[in-house]
């Protein structure tokens, strides 16, 4: 199982790659690709499973901080609804629309790495 979990997180992360990527290259043109909507549906997906393989106690961390994980949950969240929206109604996307996305993986990836 930890290898399975190991390829969730490697999963996770490109799914988080995806969307940085995209919300960075579609700044110029104030555009999401339609790649950052597989993007944030990855990270979201492998995320949820990872800490259900945690939680269930067959691979991952063996301490679980719920806060941290509530708080990205609710950020990613977050980044999935404006990422369906801008994917959705590419007329309404700007420039800080674009910006926002790319700040909010930027927040969710710092509190992975940094809030231990």
């Amino acid at each position: 199982m930890t290898i399975l979990y190991n390829v969730l997180l490697v999963l996770h992360l490109l799914g988080w790659a995806i969307v940085f990527g995209g919300a960075l290259a579609g700044l110029k043109k104030a555009t999401l690709p339609a790649g950052a909507l597989h993007g944030i549906l990855t990270a979201l997906v492998t995320g949820i499973l990872m800490v259900g393989l945690a939680e269930s106690g067959v691979a991952g961390p063996e301490h679980i901080n719920n806060m941290k994980v509530g708080v990205k949950l609710l950020i990613a969240a977050v980044a999935t609804g404006v990422v369906v929206y801008g994917v959705k109604k590419p007329a309404k996307v700007t420039r800080g629309f674009v910006g926002a996305v790319a700040g909010l993986v930027v927040v969710n990836v710092a509190i992975a790495v940094l809030w231990r």
